[in-house]
């Protein structure tokens, strides 16, 4: 795992470089030569090792404050940001609020400009990301009024990087290339290190990563120039996370040993920390788990050393990863819960959600069966969570915009009838005026209402087609147009099951079922190809369940890559041929997504309804938890295939609470029948070979 998955990742540290890069261009106007020289030295610790660099700026704070306008500036912006990397964010937030005030109180547009970034990027450690946009705008406009040439790069880049956050890709574009512009013709080589640095960045996020290693190496030259290890240290990182991207794993590590040289050469703790957590998960993922361990335990001591609880987690799950490829399950286990533990109190639930999978998939390599399905299984909970919560979101929204257009739709019949009135009246003194105009008044009044009449049946008819598409949109699924969830639990909660016997021309017993699958390696299709390719798996499943069901079954987008089928009615014999369809349909389907044929395989649990363990049959609920638990034997013992609970027996020796407890055990015991089918694994897939199976 990577660096700090919260404020410590390659994607969030861009902000914390350019807030730090940007202070070279302080010394532009001096006005006291000593303080500012001193201010110089002080810069560079600023950067990177802000502990030496308070201690120094505190020194120094009364004459500081005493100082000419732009160097008390230059000094409050340096205490600001220091204060901000050290985590004091109130106070760091006090003393933004006050290098705006006076910079407006002294008039200066330099002042103001530096103090609206500077605040830009106090306020987007808060998390206030709109007003860290607002401002970094504002500060943009106000830096474009002076001749500080180095500000105006450094509020261009800060501008781009805001319009990138905000999703707006082209503008942010169009920023970063007027920075360098304006750098190039400036002719000095720091600000052109910080618009290349930004502008790889920002290629790298537009997969364009030829042009962000070309930016880089430029950068790279130039920052050599300029006898700044923190600098260097900071263009390496950027190499790191651009090779990551393009899947080049000795690049990456050969960039973060590097960085590694020089963070250590000037006391960059915090760098440090990050650059040996990735360390660790560059040797991780070449299965080089000594050295795995070695960094990593130096990474978790750096960040004790800190309080940086992030790393600190991070560190501790790729030591769990290590020692679970090392065969030590016990040591393995403990550092994954111990990184499980700040994310669950953190309450990120989506990158809990990413570490449960990789625990599992962990635990199911070092061959302990039963602590993955356990570790899926809190996987697939945290999961469903997250989608009915977007779900419901989504539905609130669609309901928000439903009650504005209804809102609307009101006032502008209320304005018309205001009208109506507004007519009525000059209409009554007309009448008394000019009495031979009445009856053209009154025709004039019937034309009037006729309209208004037809206008608002027209709006209930509008209203009608909406309350329509809200009904049909709480009852699908918006991507793959099947039934969702609470569709499913409404049919269930009046589905009636009833069992048949003699139907058709066999004579066989008729009865329902359940099928539940989950999409094989997801995670895999997203993390190498992107969401939208994920996407459009789903789609491609969605309708190959289509094609392999009937239009009397309903097929359900259960949550995430999870679907639900419900057959109302088929031979209890067929139950397993249906299984064996969905597994080969799905399978030897491909989509072309960006000139790759992509295909999966899918795992499979299933069982006929109503289950009757005894004398009654389990509700609906329970027996979707047993298909579930069915589901992830299927996982755990190899994928591509579909296990199914045909039945019970000897249930007078055992409960349905000791079953759903262990469902493998009650099988191995003698009390579920269970049944198993094999998938295809054709030679053109690209997936991996079956393992071994053991049938209990």
């Amino acid at each position: 795992m990577l660096a700090g998955l919260s404020d410590t990742s390659h994607g969030r540290k861009v902000r914390v470089l350019l807030a730090s890069l940007w202070l070279a261009s302080c010394l532009a106007h001096a006005q006291h030569p000593v303080l500012d020289a001193r201010l110089n030295e002080i810069r560079e610790m600023t950067r990177y090792v802000p502990p030496k660099a308070l201690v120094a700026l505190l020194k120094i704070e009364s004459e500081a404050r005493a100082a000419p306008v732009r160097t008390k500036a230059d000094f409050l912006v340096q205490l600001c940001l220091v204060r901000r990397d050290m985590n004091q964010v109130p106070e760091s937030l006090a003393l933004a609020e006050e290098l705006v005030a006076f910079g407006r109180d002294k008039k200066d547009n330099v002042v103001i400009a530096k103090a609206l970034l500077t605040k830009s990027y106090v306020v987007w450690r808060m998390d206030q990301l709109a007003l860290s946009h607002q401002l970094a705008w504002e500060g943009e406009k106000i830096a474009n009024t002076t001749s500080d040439v180095p500000l105006r790069v450094h509020a261009a880049i800060s501008s781009g990087q805001a319009y990138s956050e905000d999703g707006n890709f082209p503008a942010a574009v169009g920023k970063m290339q007027t920075a360098l512009t304006l750098a190039r013709a400036h002719g000095e080589p720091i600000p052109k290190v910080q618009a290349l640095n930004a502008l790889a960045f920002l290629y790298g996020q537009l997969n364009e990563h030829d042009k962000g290693f070309e930016a880089l190496e430029e950068a790279i030259v130039l920052a050599e120039q300029t006898n700044s290890p923190g600098r260097l240290a900071s263009l390496k990182d950027t190499e790191y996370g651009l090779s990551v991207e393009t899947n080049q794993p000795q690049r990456g590590l050969r960039a973060l040993l590097a960085g590694l040289a020089y963070e250590r050469q000037i006391g960059a703790e915090a760098m440090i920390a990050g650059s040996l957590v990735n360390l660790s998960d560059s040797y991780l993922k070449q299965h080089d788990y000594a050295r795995t361990l070695t960094y990593a335990n130096q990474a978790l001591q750096a960040a004790r050393k800190l309080n940086d609880d992030s790393t600190e987690a991070t560190a501790h799950l790729n030591l769990g990863q290590a020692y679970l490829g090392l065969g030590s399950l016990v040591e393995g286990k403990r550092h994954f819960e111990l990184g499980l533990a700040w994310y669950e109190k953190v309450g990120d639930k989506p990158e809990l959600q990413e570490v449960l999978m990789e625990y599992g998939a962990a635990l199911e390599r070092a061959g302990d069966m039963t602590g993955a399905v356990k570790a899926y299984h809190r996987e697939r909970a945290l999961s469903n969570e997250l989608f009915e919560k977007r779900r419901q979101k989504a539905t609130l929204e669609l309901q928000e915009k439903y009650e504005t257009e209804k809102k609307q739709r009101q006032i502008e019949l209320l304005s018309r009838e205001n009208q109506l009135k507004s007519t009525e009246i000059d209409n009554r003194r007309l009448q008394q005026r000019v009495w031979w105009l009445l009856a053209v008044v009154f025709a004039l009044a019937a034309v009037v209402v006729g309209i208004l009449y037809r206008k608002v049946r027209h709006a209930n008819a509008q209203l009608k087609v909406k309350n329509l598409e809200l009904k049909q949109q709480s009852s699908r699924d918006p991507l793959t147009g099947l039934y969702n969830r609470r569709h499913f639990q409404e049919f269930m909660r009046s589905h009636l099951q009833v069992e048949k016997r003699g139907a058709g021309t066999s004579g066989e017993e008729i009865v329902g079922a359940l099928f539940l699958l989950d999409v094989d390696h997801f995670k895999h299709v997203n993390d190498s190809h992107g969401h939208a390719a994920g996407d459009a798996v789903l789609k491609m499943i969605a309708e190959s369940l289509r094609e392999i069901l009937r239009e009397t079954d309903m097929i359900v987008r259960w949550g995430g890559e999870e679907f639900l089928a419900f057959l109302p009615a088929i031979p209890r014999s067929g139950v397993e041929e249906i299984a064996r369809r969905l597994l080969t349909g799905i399978s030897t389907q491909a989509i072309d997504y960006q000139n790759k044929k992509l295909s999966v395989n899918v795992s499979i649990g299933f069982a006929p309804f109503p289950l009757v363990p005894g004398t009654n049959a389990l509700p609906w609920e329970r027996a979707v938890n047993l298909v579930d638990m069915a589901l992830y034997l299927a996982k755990a013992h190899g994928r591509n295939r579909a296990y199914g609970v045909r039945g019970f027996a000897n249930f007078d020796k055992t409960s349905m609470e000791d079953i759903e407890q262990d469902l493998e055990r009650a099988w191995g015991a003698g009390y579920v029948d269970m049944s198993i089918v094999l998938g295809t694994w054709p030679e053109t897939k690209n997936a991996p070979a079956p393992p071994k199976l053991t049938i209990v």
